[in-house]
């Protein structure tokens, strides 16, 4: 039992870091969206591509009369957060008792 125990602790470590990387690459979105940066450049692509897929859908179900401002990013962020706390450290105590 003690290999699946440090197998979801593993996976509880990778998942906790993937969430913090994307985290940071939504702040970088919604920081890039206050100014006008060069819309060809391949930084400004990638973060536009990873993150698009993700703020579209949440984008296209709020209403449009909040003045023109965007509220997606926020909403994910408070996604990623509540997936930190509650499934990385749920994966943390089930590995934990696994051991």
């Amino acid at each position: 039992m003690y290999l699946i125990g440090y197998f979801l602790q593993a996976l509880a470590i990778v998942l906790n870091y993937a969430l913090i990387f994307y985290m940071w690459i939504i702040i970088a979105r919604a920081v890039l969206s206050w100014v006008s940066p060069d819309p060809y450049n391949p930084i400004v692509r990638f973060i536009h591509n990873v993150t698009e897929p993700v703020l579209y859908p949440i984008r296209r179900r709020l209403p449009l009369g909040f003045g023109g401002i965007d509220f997606s990013p926020m909403l994910v962020l408070f996604a990623i957060i509540f997936l930190r706390t509650f499934l990385v450290n749920s994966l943390m105590r089930l590995a934990q008792s696994l051991l």
